[in-house]
């Protein structure tokens, strides 16, 4: 008989995290396990991750969800029964990812591939937080410092002005050539500046920008994305859609240039599967990101993404975020990300 239990783990933060809806210093997740009681010793984990600013699964009865979900796990794992969970991704996530884990064995191989047997790499950016011009300089010196060709910078959260000089101090030493430049403005910009500011950062050889007005604004982001200077990303955009054809309505009517997918907050494996398929009949590129989940969500979202075949730099976390990260031998070498040896 399959049984399914819970434990909340509370992230802390090395150094207080700030984007545009704030500074972030700890962050929640509920780990659920699942096993048969016959092999009592082989459990599958998954993780739900929640951002309480950005999840559109979190409410204070969301405890009692996974609780619920945990004591009646049958009816959920059964024929259709995470179809009934299309409001909680993250839950979602954390089943498909429990599930698949005992199904290869609970030894946290949840997409068997030469990312798992051969530590094959996945290219990703390095991501630099924002704060004041100095500490994101020195994130910036760190990353490049460290092999990444890649990187994406936190925008929208400080004086334009300075984060114009911030760019124009990376394009000064290294040019697109050496370094792709992507910047996540997390919709901090309002729909009558926008472009203006487009304008603006484009000069800098970016790669795109993802998100520059808030999420729900259909028709300024389509005409946004008719006009602007550098191919736009969505993001937030995607996330609460679990419809089909809203899904296919909402990139046909905006035509963006790519989507960012984030499987914590999507409708998981599944839901990330159907966004590919559509944006692929609509030739928009895309590539999967994590969402600060801590090494047991990050583990599974790196194995599927492998599994893609995707050649961009993937949107992917280094697990180095937190001083009470579960165990991992995920690692990043040379601006790529793969399990290292034991």
């Amino acid at each position: 008989m399959i049984k399914a239990s819970w434990e909340k783990l509370t992230l802390d933060f090395k150094l207080p995290s700030g984007t545009s809806r704030g500074i972030l210093t700890q962050k929640d997740s509920w780990i659920i396990s699942i096993w048969n009681d016959v092999l009592p010793n082989c459990i599958g984990k998954g993780e739900a991750s929640i951002i309480k600013t950005l999840s559109p699964d979190w409410n204070e009865h969301f405890e009692i969800k996974v609780n619920d979900i945990c004591e009646n796990i049958i009816n959920y794992i059964t024929s259709g029964g995470l179809e009934k969970l299309n409001q909680y991704p993250s839950i979602q996530l954390a089943l498909e990812t429990a599930l698949l884990d005992l199904k290869n064995g609970g030894n946290s191989i949840i997409f068997p591939s030469d990312f798992v047997s051969k530590s094959a790499p996945i290219p990703i950016n390095g991501l630099i937080w924002m704060g004041d011009k100095a500490f994101m300089k020195s994130q910036i010196e760190n990353k490049i410092n460290t092999g990444f060709n890649c990187i994406k910078l936190k925008i929208g959260a400080i004086d334009f002005n300075t984060e114009l000089q911030i760019l124009k101090d990376i394009r000064s030493n290294y040019s697109s050539a050496d370094i792709e430049l992507r910047v996540d403005a997390n919709g901090a910009f309002s729909p009558t500046e926008a472009l203006t500011k487009l304008n603006a950062i484009a000069q800098f050889d970016l790669h795109s920008i993802e998100q520059p007005i808030k999420a729900g604004q259909f028709d300024e982001m389509a005409e946004l994305c008719s006009k602007t200077p550098l191919p736009i990303a969505l993001d937030e955009e995607l996330i609460g859609l679990t419809d089909l054809k809203e899904k296919e309505t909402l990139l046909y009517k905006i035509n963006p240039h790519y989507i960012i997918l984030k499987p914590s907050l999507i409708g998981g494996f599944k839901g990330t599967d159907e966004w590919i398929s559509l944006a692929r009949k609509q030739n928009i590129d895309w590539w999967i990101t994590s969402a600060l989940e801590s090494n047991i969500g990050l583990n599974a979202i790196a194995q599927y993404t492998f599994t893609k075949n995707n050649s961009l730099p993937q949107g992917l976390g280094t697990g180095g975020l937190f001083t009470n990260n579960t165990p991992s031998n995920l690692g990043v070498e040379n601006g790529e990300l793969k399990l290292l040896a034991k």
